[in-house]
């Protein structure tokens, strides 16, 4: 066994647990500070305006920071960036505990954004470098699953304290300030990527490997890497329209279209976080098998499907709920995970944290802009919006299977170690 496959077995669930946490502090940040803003509204006197402007924020900073974070996390390391975020990550929300004017929540709300942002790329990257080809994907998957803990701890803790006016607001921040500091502190014990040093050490060698020599930006874009970052491009930017206007929307529509209560519109997605769970469990159990292209390929049928029921049927409870069951099979097996498991295994060390920062900044703009227009769109037709949706999906997963129907079992762990044939002679770095 060499040197850098010795370590990256070593603990790969304790890292993959404590870098995953990045999407809990992720869920926890988007739902809680929607909730928070709701309460600071009356206890701060903010206006509409100023409580779109600092949600706002957040989305745009955790776009911002993910195309940053990567490219720092592959020129700098994995561990001097996550360390970092999490630092920011508690300055913003002790900020966001004790802000009293709109100018403090704003500024609070973009670093929270641009610190979370940018630690979720470095996070996954450090995940996939410590596990191997039996575990990646496992590993990979179970930030989805600490996802949908820190939306669901988050969405009770609101419900809980929205009735406590500004307290209740400042109590979900020190929870997020809390979190992240608990992970901080566990992020020390959690040494650099192996395969970042050794991609490093070859690079300052002079050593002609694949993961040496592949560091621009522009790589991305030539040879082997074109392919699989312009699909993932299309794939997760398409089909995560979908699932933000889902989560941001979903009641709206009910309400405003579907003529349901606002209480119910709420309550109706709670029988789904169990099946949401149950999904995200069965894609780690298939992440790392050959069966998982199969089950990616009848998830993409399912998402396009879940589309068509209201968009066929009309927005009611009953098709909400249909469609809701449908949509958990699309986004466990043909939504974040699997772009998350192509993006690790497709892409070389020093490429793999760019790539995926960027694949998420351009997901998260487009889902900004959608987001921004959604109400005139349902208000013009809500049949020709899920329309709309399924078709982006279609396109989307259409495009990722045309891409990795021959890619899905490639892994640049097995082939970034090889001699470079590209490279051109070089000087050693120092």
């Amino acid at each position: 066994m060499t040197q850098v496959a010795a370590q990256r077995s070593a603990r790969p669930w304790w890292v993959g647990l404590v870098s995953g946490m990045a999407s809990y502090i992720d869920a926890a940040a988007i739902v809680s500070l929607g909730t928070a803003l709701v309460i600071y509204q009356d206890a701060l006197g903010l206006a509409p305006g100023e409580v779109g402007a600092a949600s706002a924020a957040l989305t745009f900073g955790i776009a911002v920071g993910a195309l940053v974070g990567g490219k720092l996390g592959d020129r700098f390391g994995r561990r001097p960036i996550f360390t970092v975020t999490m630092v920011l990550i508690t300055l913003a929300a002790c900020t966001l505990v004790f802000a009293d004017s709109f100018a403090l929540i704003f500024a609070a709300a973009l670093v929270l954004g641009l610190a979370t942002g940018a630690d979720l790329p470095v996070s996954l990257s450090t995940i996939s470098e410590a596990a191997d080809d039996t575990n990646r994907g496992k590993l990979v998957g179970f930030s989805n699953l600490l996802w949908m803990v820190g939306m669901i701890v988050s969405l009770v803790a609101g419900g809980v304290l929205a009735g406590m006016g500004r307290f209740g607001g400042q109590a979900l921040f020190v929870h997020i300030g809390v979190v992240a500091m608990l992970v901080m502190v566990a992020r020390l014990t959690i040494p650099e990527s192996a395969e970042w040093l050794a991609a490093r050490d070859e690079r300052r060698a002079g050593v002609t490997t694949i993961r040496a020599d592949r560091t621009r930006v522009v790589e991305l874009l030539r040879g082997p890497y074109r392919a699989p970052f312009l699909g993932l491009l299309v794939f997760y930017a398409l089909t995560n329209l979908a699932a933000n206007t889902g989560g941001q929307f979903g009641a709206y529509l009910l309400v405003n279209v579907g003529g349901v209560d606002l209480q119910a519109a709420t309550l109706i997605g709670l029988p789904l976080i169990p099946l949401g769970i149950v999904g995200y469990l069965w894609f780690m159990k298939i992440a790392d098998s050959p069966k998982r292209f199969t089950y990616f390929t009848v998830g993409a049928v399912c998402w396009v499907l879940a589309q068509l029921v209201p968009a066929v049927f009309g927005i009611t409870l009953a098709t909400s709920l249909i469609s809701g069951v449908i949509g958990i099979v699309g986004t466990s097996f043909a939504f974040e995970g699997i772009m998350k498991v192509w993006t690790q295994e497709q892409f070389p060390t020093l490429l793999r944290t760019t790539a995926q920062g960027a694949i998420i900044a351009v997901a998260r703009f487009l889902a900004a802009i959608l987001a921004s227009v959604t109400p005139l769109l349902v208000a013009f037709s809500p049949t020709l919006f899920y329309v709309f949706l399924a078709t982006v999906i279609a396109v989307g997963c259409a495009t990722a299977w045309m891409v990795f129907r021959r890619r899905d079992r490639h892994s640049e762990f097995d082939t970034e170690v090889l001699a470079d044939p590209q490279a051109a002679a070089q000087p050693a770095l120092t």
